[in-house]
């Protein structure tokens, strides 16, 4: 009997030590946070950091040039990421499109380049990636798009065509992948509470208040510089101006260094070129 009242008093403190770590470390997390308004830490895997074929490498290089500029540790878990954002998502084409593993690194790539600056990166506002060949018909707006985030079935959606062309060019800061993501992670962002949610949606809050400024939308309409979607609504500017952020990044600060530091810390972008 004395021994399962020791046994059970051990647990008991034990339960109640790891309660009181746990806490802590989000207490200071939190603290950081507050104090250096960016994560403690983005990049730490438990276990085995998983790698790219030699292949899936070279496909990288040759279409992210955000991956190229990495370092080789930081290109290690952007790798990592990459399968786990594959082995976790459900990919289904649409009117004869046979997905291909080359098409998932794509879409993989894209996210794990725009959330490359967070902690929690894996989206789970995000269960499906639909792909069409061209534009299509919602089954939800009635409307011809070229690509959606439906966060009731929490699906993206793309016409593979105009992903592509997205990537064509760029510097035309025209990219429907960007996009379309974008969207999703502002959801996602609205929806859960970790340390890089709350970072890129209280940016983004900040960002608003900025175009507010009458001043700086005087400048806008004066520069004439982001396309006119843009304007469509709060939710389009702000995927839009990513859109510029990543293909001009340069060009971007000189016109706009307001936005350009907002959007830095919103996607806690330390990388070269950035």
């Amino acid at each position: 009997m004395k021994i399962l009242i020791i046994i059970f008093i051990v647990v008991l403190i034990s339960c109640l030590l790891a309660v009181i770590i746990s806490r802590s470390i989000i207490l200071l997390d939190h603290l950081y946070l507050f104090i250096f308004k960016k994560p403690a830490f983005t990049h730490a895997v438990l276990g085995k950091v998983n790698r790219l074929s030699k292949k899936d490498q070279e496909f990288l290089i040759e279409n992210f040039s955000f991956y190229n500029q990495l370092s080789a540790d930081k290109k290690k878990f952007f790798e990592h990421r990459i399968i786990s954002f594959i082995s976790t998502k459900k990919f289904e084409g649409r009117e004869q499109v046979v997905v291909t593993y080359e098409m998932k690194l794509w879409v993989a790539a894209t996210a794990i380049m725009l959330t490359f600056g967070m902690r929690n990166y894996k989206l789970p506002m995000l269960e499906i990636i639909l792909i069409y060949p061209d534009i299509y018909l919602s089954t939800v707006t009635k409307n011809y798009h070229k690509g959606e985030y439906n966060p009731y079935m929490r699906a993206l959606v793309f016409s593979w065509k105009h992903f592509k062309e997205g990537y064509a060019d760029s510097n035309d800061n025209l990219n429907l992948g960007i996009h379309e993501f974008i969207h999703l992670i502002q959801i996602n962002s609205y929806k859960k509470n970790d340390i890089s949610a709350v970072i890129f949606t209280d940016t983004s809050k900040e960002l608003i208040r900025l175009l507010a400024n009458p001043s700086i939308r005087e400048k806008l309409l004066k520069e004439d510089y982001f396309r006119n979607y843009a304007y469509t609504n709060q939710l389009e500017f702000l995927a839009v101006l990513v859109e510029y952020f990543i293909e001009s990044p340069t060009i971007f600060k000189q016109k706009f260094p307001d936005f350009y530091i907002k959007i830095r810390k919103m996607l806690n972008y330390n990388f070269v070129g950035y």
